[in-house]
């Protein structure tokens, strides 16, 4: 999932209400795995969430096809995507 701030009007402080946003992703992970660990067992607490985050330029577009689908480009997004996965 791509999560983005500061479209299509900048914003400054887009970089805190990202960092924000993840943090607040990361607690809301944390609390529902300790609900489901009762019910699924304490190997559910292995799960974990990874993020990469990003400052720059994009361009973005509706792509047609089977299904319509909103879509951010670039190496800002690139860039996320590698810290993300490493």
């Amino acid at each position: 999932y791509l999560a983005a701030t500061g479209l299509p009007t900048p914003q400054l402080n887009h970089a805190i209400i990202m960092c924000q946003f993840a943090h607040a992703c990361m607690k809301s992970l944390h609390a529902t795995l300790e609900q489901l660990s009762g019910t699924l067992g304490a190997d559910v607490m292995d799960l974990g969430l990874r993020i990469g985050i990003h400052s720059g330029e994009v361009t973005a577009g509706v792509l047609r096809g089977e299904k319509s689908r909103f879509q951010v480009f670039g190496d800002t997004v690139n860039t996320a995507s590698r810290m993300e996965s490493s």
